[in-house]
């Protein structure tokens, strides 16, 4: 299931620190969310059981089969719908009463088109609710995503199509912020060898595998230093604010 690291396990060892951090939006979202939702990007179905007890319908769309198959099998009374997006196809304007879409944007080609279709689907007054990685605290060029995003960059791409937007950052204590660091200096060390900056100028086909086989390494690096680190983070360590400049991911909640 996990075929890269851009998709951290929730039972590998070295992936808690990230997976807490992907964990976290969905605590935080099932605080306010209710009625019916969908979510833009479902994946493994990380907060799937998170979210259920808030909401009185759910929809998950991602582009994966047999995983929608199987999160379909392990909750029969939700909607799990196989589809490559934008757009979403089948789902009616004027349908839902909240969107979640974490780590998701990033991977889009149409990134506008994909804002679009989220202000469609949802009922007026109905919020978005997104997150992805803020640039600035990127270590390196992740060739999974399609592009990363500034904080006022993100903003504005929503703002063309939502009424308003409350934005927000997702931080880290001291522990996450060592870890951090850990992380940072493993990449560092790595990236010394690209004398000719191919990160940023190779395709990002050609870039997949290895930066895989770098992060698994920087991953497993740090847990071998510091086990104690990797594994004592939970989703508690990490927090909101309105700090959206410097974050780790934005935490946006658009309205229509």
């Amino acid at each position: 299931m996990y075929k890269t690291t851009e998709i951290a396990s929730s039972e590998i060892i070295s992936d808690n620190p990230v997976h807490q951090r992907l964990l976290f939006p969905y605590i935080e979202a099932a605080k306010f969310i209710s009625g019916n939702l969908l979510e833009i990007g479902c994946g493994t179905g990380r907060g799937v059981a998170v979210l259920a007890p808030s909401v009185t319908d759910y929809t998950g769309v991602d582009k994966n089969e047999p995983l929608m198959t199987k999160l379909a099998a392990e909750y029969p009374s939700f909607k799990f719908i196989d589809m490559f997006l934008p757009p979403l196809k089948g789902l009616a304007e004027n349908t839902f009463d909240y969107i979640v879409t974490f780590q998701v944007i990033e991977h889009i080609e149409d990134d506008n088109e994909f804002i679009k279709e989220a202000h469609r689907v949802l009922k007026p007054g109905g919020k978005l609710i997104l997150t992805t990685v803020n640039r600035k605290y990127s270590l390196s060029r992740n060739p999974w995503h399609v592009r990363e995003y500034l904080a006022s960059e993100l903003k504005n791409l929503i703002l063309k199509h939502f009424a308003s937007i409350e934005t927000k950052g997702v931080h880290g204590n001291e522990k996450v912020m060592a870890y951090y660091e850990q992380n940072k200096r493993s990449v560092e060390k790595i990236t010394r060898f690209d004398i000719f900056n191919l990160q940023y100028r190779l395709p990002r086909w050609m870039l997949q595998i290895p930066y895989d086989i770098a992060n698994r390494m920087s991953r497993n690096l740090i847990q071998k230093s510091d086990n104690q680190l990797v594994v004592d983070i939970t989703y508690k360590d990490y927090f909101l604010n309105d700090d959206a400049e410097e974050c780790f991911d934005f935490f946006y909640i658009a309205t229509k």
